[in-house]
């Protein structure tokens, strides 16, 4: 079974936040098993760099406002050429302070879900949807609309 991580900076302090999370993971078992490795806050992006890397493993996609941007078929399609080629995938969340400019080079693609700035707690959330939807538009489902 494919393997995904989210490796996240922080922890989720909303009750409907980490119920949201959950669910999408729940949903997204059925296709690939998701572990979440939480990650200290350090003082700057720098700090937190070498943890974040020792954490992320198989193809890195690191959530950056600079990266690019795609729709969901784009992420579905993307998703699905590296499940097939059997990698695990890392999905990186930097804290508040953002991505070191080492983990955004290390990363196999650079990620950005808008322009505009979102509360990480809240992006988690969007994230694990957005894969969730990946996953459905790659089977087929009707799910996506």
């Amino acid at each position: 079974m494919q393997k995904i991580y989210l490796v996240v900076v922080g922890k989720i302090k909303k009750s409907f936040y980490r119920e949201a999370v959950a669910e999408y993971v729940k949903r997204i078992s059925r296709f690939a098993q998701v572990e979440i490795k939480e990650l200290a806050e350090g003082a700057n992006p720098e700090a937190e760099a070498e943890e974040i890397l020792r954490a992320a493993k198989g193809y890195k996609i690191a959530l950056a406002i600079e990266g690019e941007k795609t729709s969901s078929e784009g992420l579905a399609k993307r998703l699905k050429s590296v499940c097939d080629k059997g990698e695990e995938i890392s999905f990186i969340i930097g804290s508040s302070c953002g991505l070191s400019e080492r983990v955004k080079a290390a990363a196999d693609w650079k990620l950005s879900f808008s322009d505009m700035t979102f509360p990480h707690q809240l992006m988690r959330v969007v994230l694990v949807e957005q894969i969730h939807r990946a996953f459905m538009i790659s089977s087929g489902s009707a799910y996506h609309k």
